[in-house]
């Protein structure tokens, strides 16, 4: 099996870099031939040339631009290790990295992550994606925390835990021109008005079929969305009645830019955090967890 050398790495990434052997050699305060030698060892552990030469530039092979995103995936993944270890040991600054699903309210996280806001002792990173991604991430130590609107179950290799964070019940919401009349009448009238819905894959899409099924109504969908903020802003647009809880569209609901046509008592849009256990949390998500179980 290859032994892949970490300072060889850090060489490598210093060469593709600058683009030169002479140069790189300076920045980092070593010998040409040094740095020759560490590249040819790197190069025949992994069995690729990394570079090609033209002229006195040395140009990254197909190989080497691999190579290249890796190393930098691996050099951010250990800067974030030394930050994570010198933040238990006093550090100034800890760092939180959370994951939010696609379909989470913005307004929602915002609220959530308030506490943590333009504080001076934390540096907040928040990335986006599908939950199979996102917990990929949280399983390898890459996120801290994950946000999320379904529970999700523990298996063999990890105990997660899904801790409920809030339900709140969800509505049909659109601009006051929606309607020519005052009220609308559910569920009949949404037979003739387009509808703006999260997608399939969406436990409020589920429940709210299955309420359509029930009445014998076939609803006039104009969007499927897997994103809230783009249902808040088909929403704004005219473009139908959107399906979402208030809290995503709170501020258009304030200003009178939208309005509630109708409430339902009986889906919920749930909120979780998922975390994994671990020998050593971030307190940052112990603070947000506790702080949340007071409320």
């Amino acid at each position: 099996m290859s032994f892949l050398n970490y300072h060889h790495l850090r060489y490598f990434r210093a060469i593709a870099n600058h683009g030169t052997l002479t140069g790189a050699a300076q920045r980092l305060g070593i010998s040409q031939s040094s740095l020759s030698v560490q590249l040819k060892q790197l190069e025949e552990s992994i069995g690729q040339p990394l570079f090609s030469r033209e002229h006195k530039t040395l140009i990254l092979t197909e190989s080497g631009r691999i190579a290249l995103q890796y190393a930098e995936g691996i050099f951010r993944a250990g800067e974030e290790m030394m930050s994570m270890l010198e933040n238990r040991t006093g550090g100034k600054r800890t760092l939180l990295r959370v994951g939010s699903v696609a379909t989470l309210s913005r307004n929602f996280q915002l609220v959530f992550l308030r506490s943590l806001i333009n504080r001076p002792d934390v540096e907040l990173v928040i990335r986006s994606g599908n939950l199979r991604d996102l917990l990929a991430q949280l399983r390898i130590h890459q996120l801290d925390l994950v946000l999320s609107n379904l529970p999700v179950h523990r298996d063999a290799e990890t105990q997660w835990h899904s801790h409920l964070l809030d339900q709140q019940p969800v509505a049909l919401v659109g601009r006051k021109q929606l309607f020519k009349k005052k009220r609308m009448s559910f569920p009949s009238d949404l037979a003739n008005v387009p509808l703006v819905l999260p997608s399939l894959d969406s436990s409020l899409r589920a429940s709210f079929d299955l309420l359509l099924e029930m009445h014998g109504i076939f609803p006039n969908i104009a969007a499927e969305v897997d994103d809230m903020a783009m249902l808040r802003l088909l929403a704004r647009e005219g473009a139908g009645l959107a399906l979402v809880p208030p809290v995503v569209v709170e501020t258009e609901l304030k200003r009178g830019e939208l309005v509630i046509y109708h409430r339902f008592a009986d889906i919920q849009e749930t909120f979780y955090a998922i975390s994994p256990t671990r020998q050593f949390p971030n307190p940052l998500v112990i603070e947000l967890l506790e702080s949340r179980s007071k409320k």
